[in-house]
């Protein structure tokens, strides 16, 4: 049962601040869809092509050009609608947005502002073991993204790539539920999840498919939960947005410098100005970029060029019968079938393939030793190798018969890592290494207890340390392991030597 209870944080420790302050923080983060295609016109959406290489006629804004509608664009977005339990609208219509840029060939961004394809959804953010949040989806809307201006590449000119212009975006734009860059980093890192579970968007902020807005503004305590009853904004402070973040560090950097300037302003006699800024990790600071435009500044009509968008409920209700288990979905299954901890299902869900793996490898097996075998020994090993599971030179076959040895009792833990380690460097199946290694376990008690007697008689003073203190009969047990080379069963080993020494 997951709490939803939550404190409310409070920014305190800001050298020279005055009061307490409560952070407010809304996100709108900007998804690639997952397609073969761009938006309004066929040419390829691959990544690290030569530039401006993907570029159609419409998408540089060729004269009498006219955007025609990617049909799986559309069902991608309301595949995520549906993951983030949202409402989706069967009537939706495209606006043009009008700015210029030197990126943006048309003078214009089709984009969703009156009539968005998805409404209100949510999405549960985890923040700790039990304690969840519930951060609401205002909407999602689907537009065009631009292009790229470079201006390092030569000291007197930039230069522009339109390979981006025109790739379909999906803006998910949150409510102002968010209360800390923790819960910020978190909320993105859940989306981000989501989406590559329902095969949406791949979530790669490295090259720029992810990318989050957030804007950040300071109030004091109680006024928070003066807007949530009454939904006037003016309980909150003025909102800043910090643009283009691409790293749930940088996330929480930001976030935390931005809300230290604001209290410094407000704290001083000064007035925060709604503005779009621009956040610079190495002097650690936000920079104004350009003041905040509303809506009406960028004179948002119809496209003139698409008629609204009109889909059926049936084909909405086919989508949602062939959505993927999501992960809370598998989270509750793997807590529920294979008997494992909150923490240990968070971990084998954090992306699908890892769940994936650990899935062939406890299928038939014991679930919880599978779940510590992944988790502990081969994350641990692909973490330090900087490798994700993927590049996993152990097979979930290969892990899965690691754990049937032990589970037969033919290996003992101890053997099981150092046949681990053979796998991981060699390959090869563990049962033949096993065998033509003589790794197998001793499981034999006359030969245990042959090696017990041994140890016993050659420490006759330590036996009689082991009677007066009990504890010290480990001490026999790791004598008899070292002198089996490891191979003696651990339990039989306990057993023999408690016997021997009467205890």
């Amino acid at each position: 049962m997951l709490d939803l209870s939550y404190t409310t944080p409070k920014v305190k420790t800001i050298a020279g601040a005055k009061h307490d302050w409560e952070l407010v923080i809304g996100m709108e983060v900007h998804a690639q869809i997952s397609s073969n295609a761009k938006l309004f016109s066929g040419a390829s959406t691959k990544f690290g092509a030569e530039p401006n290489s993907n570029v159609a006629f419409v998408d540089a804004a060729m004269p009498g050009m006219l955007p025609v509608i990617n049909e799986y664009c559309i069902e991608q977005a309301v595949r995520t609608g549906l993951g983030l339990k949202a409402r989706i609208n069967l009537l939706s219509a495209f606006d043009r947005k009008n700015y210029f840029y030197p990126d943006l060939p048309q003078g214009y961004q089709i984009s969703q502002l009156y009539h968005p394809i998805v409404g209100e959804g949510e999405v549960l953010v985890e923040m700790g073991e039990g304690v969840a949040r519930l951060v609401r989806v205002e909407r999602i809307h689907i537009e065009q993204d631009a292009g790229k201006s470079i201006h390092d590449m030569d000291p007197n000119m930039s230069f522009v790539d339109l390979n981006r212009t025109g790739v379909a975006l999906m803006e998910i734009v949150s409510r102002p539920d968010i209360r800390s860059p923790e819960e910020a980093a978190a909320y993105v890192t859940k989306l981000r999840q989501i989406l590559r579970y329902l095969g949406t968007c791949d979530g790669n902020m490295q090259n720029g498919n992810l990318r989050a807005d957030v804007n950040v503004s300071i109030c004091r305590p109680g006024q928070y939960e003066k807007y949530q009853e009454t939904q006037d904004f003016s309980h909150l402070g003025t909102r800043c947005e910090i643009k283009n973040m691409n790293s749930m560090r940088f996330i929480q950097q930001a976030i935390e410098v931005e809300a230290r300037r604001q209290i410094a302003i407000v704290e001083g006699g000064g007035k925060v100005d709604q503005e779009t800024r621009l956040y610079d990790p190495d002097k650690g600071e936000t920079r104004s970029m350009r003041s905040k435009e509303e809506a009406h500044d960028y004179r948002y009509f119809p496209d003139p060029d698409l008629l609204p968008l009109e889909i059926e409920q049936g084909w909405v209700d086919d989508i949602a019968a062939n959505l993927p288990e999501l992960p809370d979905q598998k989270k509750a299954r793997f807590i529920n079938d294979y008997g494992l901890s909150d923490y240990d299902a968070s971990v084998l869900t954090a992306d699908l393939d890892s769940a994936g793996f650990f899935e062939a490898v406890a299928e038939g097996r014991d679930g919880k030793l599978a779940a510590n075998w992944v988790i502990n020994e081969l994350f641990g090993r692909l973490k330090k190798e900087d490798h994700d599971i993927g590049a996993s030179p152990v097979s979930p076959a290969q892990l899965g018969g690691i754990i049937e040895l032990i589970a037969k009792g033919d290996i003992s833990g101890k053997i099981a890592k150092d046949l681990f380690e053979i796998v991981y460097t060699e390959g090869g199946d563990p049962a033949e290494i096993v065998e033509k290694r003589g790794m197998k376990q001793v499981t034999d008690t006359g030969a245990i207890e042959t090696a017990v007697d041994q140890v016993i008689a050659d420490n006759p003073a330590q036996v009689e340390k082991a009677k007066a203190n009990p504890k010290l009969a480990g001490w026999f047990v790791g004598q008899v392991m070292k002198a089996t080379g490891g191979k003696a069963n651990p339990k039989a080993v306990n057993e023999i030597v408690a016997a021997k020494l009467g205890l």
